[in-house]
């Protein structure tokens, strides 16, 4: 049996694959220095077009654009929550789904979600209804989609609003149909480690222009006209700084979501041939768009935690992180505030579930190795 690294053994790859690796071209900094020398640095022309062009590629009516994804939920929320309502989201994602669901002075219900594809399951969030909600917000997590079709009947038969928290799936598509264009609002996150960047910023798309309108005011403090504010806002704008380098990632976005795809649909075949690891499954009809790459270890099969497994993969230079080790059920910013019941699979799949290396420079010797450097320590763990 071949040694760990971690055991003093020569680790499987040269220097370190990294879990996320945000690309910037040339063209992308000359645009950003040319911004910088008109000194038009604030939200301006390359926001508009950066907004046109999002919803044109999406397939949506309308899209605003703001400084972050957690920006982007933020507003959504406000846009049309009131005082005490109640909104449904999964217990297993970040924490901003939920949180901005309190700082729009509402109540976050959490929902368990499904083992194998880790979003939220309708059947879960049916028991979760009350009189008092007002909206599901489901997350396509790591760039699968969740049950649109059911929880979109859900909605109908309850008279609900969907906010769909698209952070991690540019792309992502149900039966060819983007998620960006689902009712009623959809929210986008161009963080450094996703699918496309602006280094930090944000996106929302709709096709009710009543809740355009009205986040475009809410972002820009409740300003309509000079000094003039019909309603309370924040100062959530884009810069045209960020907004030229998403110009450029969103030219190219095809071309990294096919590269991601490649990566995915390689490690999942390599990943599904060892024992013991599960990779996240596709929800039926989905074109996942690979934001992450995440899998489950079964516990009982290898004589090592998977924060151990971690650290052995680490050593051979293969990066990993964990999305996330703490669902929100039991997270104490949430229930210092909250009492939630408990969600099960959400409490067990934070336990199993870490990510390999997913960005489009992995080369195909790059994802050989990740894959070999995962047999190395599963084969050297297993019971």
């Amino acid at each position: 049996m071949e040694k760990l690294a971690i055991k003093g053994g020569i680790p499987i790859a040269e220097k370190m694959i990294p879990i996320a690796k945000p690309i910037f071209s040339k063209k992308a900094i000359f645009d950003v220095v040319k911004v910088l020398e008109s000194g038009y640095v604030r939200q301006g022309p390359l926001t508009n077009e950066l907004e046109k062009k999002f919803s044109e590629r999406i397939g949506c009516k309308y899209a605003y654009a703001v400084n972050s994804g957690t920006a982007a939920l933020h507003t959504a929320y406000l846009s049309f929550l009131n005082p005490n309502d109640e909104v449904i989201v999964p217990a297993f994602t970040f924490i901003a789904t939920a949180s901005m669901v309190i700082y729009s002075s509402a109540k976050p219900v959490f929902a368990d979600i499904d083992k194998e594809t880790f979003t939220i399951d309708p059947e879960n969030v049916k028991k979760k209804i009350s009189s008092k909600t007002k909206a599901i917000a489901p997350v396509h997590l790591f760039g699968n989609a969740a049950k649109m079709n059911a929880l979109s009947e859900i909605a109908e038969d309850h008279n609900l609003s969907i906010v769909s928290d698209a952070a991690q799936a540019h792309g992502t598509e149900i039966n060819g149909k983007d998620v960006g264009t689902y009712e009623t609002l959809n929210c986008y996150s161009f963080y450094p480690t996703k699918t496309m960047t602006t280094g930090e910023g944000g996106m929302v798309t709709t096709n009710n222009k009543e809740l355009y309108e009205r986040g475009k005011l809410i972002r820009s403090h409740g300003q309509k006209g000079k000094y003039y504010h019909p309603i309370l806002g924040l100062n959530y704008r884009m810069t045209d700084i960020a907004a030229a380098i998403g110009l450029d990632q969103l030219s190219k976005l095809d071309i990294y979501l096919k590269k991601r795809r490649f990566c995915g649909k390689f490690l999942r075949e390599g990943i599904n041939k060892i024992d013991g690891l599960y990779p996240q499954k596709n929800s039926k009809g989905v074109n996942h768009s690979y934001s992450y790459f995440s899998l489950l270890i079964e516990r009982e099969k290898f004589k090592c935690t998977r924060d151990e497994f971690i650290e052995a993969l680490r050593a051979e230079n293969i990066d990993c992180a964990v999305h996330y080790p703490i669902p929100l059920t039991k997270q104490p910013a949430i229930t210092n505030l909250l009492k939630p019941k408990p969600c099960p699979v959400s409490e067990d799949v934070s336990k199993r579930i870490f990510s390999l290396p997913m960005h489009p420079q992995l080369t195909n010797e790059d994802l050989k190795t990740i894959l070999a450097g995962v047999e190395k320590v599963a084969t050297y763990y297993y019971k």
